[in-house]
């Protein structure tokens, strides 16, 4: 049986003790239900990727109460990335940030000997209430891997079952579109590669790199 509670007090406590303990927890952003766990339990991340039938080789975001936290897990959001986020943070945008070497982030992307990682601020109460209290969480959308992203708790219980150990019930997200994933590639234009278009458009991107107002 599925264990849902609310964005109350006793609700934010049982969930992180759930993430305390290596769960996993499926929590409104302010764009779709995401599954999560702690981004430094490597039984908990596995756990996640189980739970949505997703391939370890595939990324994950890490969700923060705030655009101050990205310093103090040892990343950076390189330009022009950092102007974007001034534009879109709290919001549906992702930006590809650079790890240090103090980086303890389980979550990390190698590529080229480079680690990055997509991070998230997301423009909800709900969400920043629960993050104030875990910490930051890594994240995936509450659905099966290659299904339809979810608005509702109910939506990510008929993809996700008791696979979770709790869900966070805050009534319908705005839409189930999820993030715009951006990173910065110095040789394309504008400086940035948009990886996944979401809930900002590339239109609006291109606006705020230009220096316009680029929300929509």
């Amino acid at each position: 049986m599925v264990h849902i509670v609310g964005v109350d007090g006793d609700g934010l406590l049982e969930v992180r003790r759930v993430i305390r303990a290596g769960g996993l927890a499926v929590i409104p952003t302010d764009t779709v239900y995401g599954i999560v766990c702690d981004p430094f339990d490597d039984g908990a991340l596995s756990a996640l990727f189980a739970a949505k039938h997703r391939p370890r080789s595939k990324s994950l975001q890490v969700l923060l109460d705030a655009v101050e936290s990205v310093s103090r897990l040892g990343l950076t959001i390189p330009s022009p990335l950092d102007r974007l986020s001034r534009t879109f943070l709290p919001g549906a945008f992702s930006p590809i940030c650079l790890a240090g070497e103090d980086c303890r982030l389980h979550t990390l992307r190698q590529e080229e000997g480079v680690s990055t990682q997509a991070v998230r601020v997301p423009d909800s109460v709900a969400s920043r209430s629960i993050l104030a209290v875990t910490g930051p969480l890594a994240a995936s959308s509450a659905n099966l891997s290659g299904h339809p992203s979810v608005a509702t708790v109910q939506e990510a219980i008929d993809q996700l079952g008791d696979s979770v150990d709790i869900y966070v019930d805050a009534g319908p997200t705005p839409g189930s579109t999820p993030s715009t994933v951006v990173a910065a590639d110095p040789e394309a234009p504008g400086g940035i590669v948009i990886l996944r278009q979401g809930a900002i458009s590339s239109q609006a991107v291109r606006r705020a790199l230009a220096g316009q107002d680029g929300r929509p």
